[in-house]
């Protein structure tokens, strides 16, 4: 019941503007991060501090990656939440980062949430790149594609998009999805990966036998 009653607070947390209604996100994000992604954007909106809190959390997710002694600090368990919360909330004092960005670190340190950094600031990021009119786009394949081949997904891609939108294309390989591809674009999802198939039709066999 509390991390309900937290979460149901989390953009007056954030936000001092607590009598503004809420910005919603231009994307729908799903998950515990979401519901944190699209708090931040909603407070940093009405704060004005969209761009800049982008860049903070960018910087820092980069920093945290790169940084070994870093990453296992923030997602201990076993530092106390206050006194995590408290030295975070310095920090992006003294790193001039936005108050949101401050107040979501200071937030995930006290509600023992630390460990979802990460995915929310790329849930955060996501947000961002509906806000620009970006459409964010990852495929996964089992080995790299030619340039022929890159060319006509981007093609097929590009009729998702409406408007002013502009097509955003992450790739990444996964041998283990064998052969085909794995495509994720805004909310959709769509697996046309062997893998997928090998699956369904074992499946299929199981429940007859």
């Amino acid at each position: 019941m509390a991390s309900v009653n937290r979460l149901a607070i989390l953009s007056r947390a954030l936000s001092s503007a607590a009598t503004q209604q809420t910005v919603k996100p231009p994307v729908q994000v799903f998950g515990l991060e979401g519901r944190y992604a699209s708090a931040l954007y909603s407070a940093a909106s009405k704060l004005n501090q969209l761009d800049q809190v982008e860049k903070d959390l960018t910087a820092l997710q980069a920093t945290i990656k790169g940084d070994k002694k870093l990453r296992e600090y923030v997602t201990s368990p076993i530092i106390n939440k206050k006194v995590m919360a408290t030295a975070l909330k310095e920090a992006s004092q003294k790193l001039s980062f936005a108050p949101a960005t401050g107040n979501l670190l200071g937030l995930l340190a006290d509600n023992g949430r630390l460990k979802k950094l990460d995915t929310v600031i790329s849930a955060y990021k996501t947000i961002m790149a509906a806000h620009r009119g970006e459409v964010v786009c990852e495929v996964v394949t089992a080995k790299p594609l030619d340039a022929s081949q890159n060319k006509q997904l981007e093609a097929a891609l590009k009729s998702f998009l409406k408007g002013n939108q502009s097509l955003k294309i992450t790739s990444r390989v996964d041998p283990s999805i064998i052969g085909g591809l794995i495509v994720s674009i805004g909310d959709k999802y769509v697996d046309m990966s062997i893998a997928s198939k090998v699956k369904l039709y074992t499946d299929v066999i199981q429940s007859a036998a």
